[in-house]
């Protein structure tokens, strides 16, 4: 078994000089004994980063879409996916309110506040988080997506997608911890590029299982399950989780 767990752990994360926590979802147990396609849905820390050698490694994974889920601010101070002629790009930004994660209140319950601003997303980015679910549902070729540090908001829509995939709560939550393993590397980059500014926050960079099974309890106490929050809140109709698990799963 610990064998078996080391091999998904190297197929899964793909290695890049620059980016920190690039990962391809697949080979998760899914619907009706199904399980995700390998080498068709990735998630990533922020794509501005690729240059040199990164991006010929990019390139060469065949993706054709990307979908930047920050702020439109975000990406005129830090830039965005390089261009490329057969690569799609859209910005979804699905979260509306801004915070500083190095500067949160070491005093609160770290992973319950994490947990109430996924809530937050869910809510307010129901119209964003609909496009990003249209988009890889219509896709025809290998996707990516990706926030900032690959953690947050990129984990959300991980966990919503795989959920309407009929992926199980474990795995899920399993995904989303695994970004732990980018952790120091995370927190070595937020030090490089703000020098002399004190991080506060001892769980920058952290993505507990916790966090997620918190927010997944939450989303399924409002809503009865996470497909019931798909289709009552976020407006997605039977035919796009159709189409998602048409695409994605073997």
């Amino acid at each position: 078994m610990i064998i078996a767990i080391r091999v998904v752990r190297v197929r899964r994360h793909i290695a890049f000089d620059r980016l920190r926590n690039f990962r391809d979802l697949g080979g998760y147990a899914a619907h009706r004994g199904r399980a995700v396609r390998w080498d068709r849905l990735f998630r990533s820390d922020s794509l501005a980063k690729l240059e040199g050698a990164d991006w010929d490694r990019f390139l060469a994974l065949g993706i054709r879409t990307v979908i930047d889920l920050r702020y439109p601010w975000e990406i005129e101070a830090k830039g965005r996916a390089p261009e490329h002629e057969r690569v799609t790009w859209f910005n979804f930004s699905v979260e509306h309110r801004p915070y500083d994660q190095a500067e949160i209140d070491p005093g609160v319950d770290p992973w319950r506040h994490l947990a109430d601003r996924y809530a937050e997303v869910a809510l307010d980015g129901a119209k964003e988080l609909r496009q990003v679910l249209g988009v890889i549902a219509a896709g025809s070729g290998p996707l990516v997506f990706h926030c900032a540090s690959g953690k947050d908001r990129t984990g959300l829509v991980a966990a919503l997608v795989l959920a309407l995939l009929g992926v199980s709560e474990d795995d899920i939550v399993e995904d989303f911890a695994l970004t732990e393993l980018a952790t120091d590397r995370l927190i070595a980059d937020w030090r490089a590029a703000n020098p002399g500014r004190e991080l506060r926050w001892p769980g920058y960079g952290r993505a507990p299982a916790q966090v997620m099974r918190l927010f997944l309890a939450d989303l399924n106490a409002a809503h009865g399950s996470i497909q019931a929050y798909a289709t009552d809140r976020l407006g997605i109709d039977d035919d796009v989780i159709a189409e998602l698990r048409s695409r994605l799963l073997i």
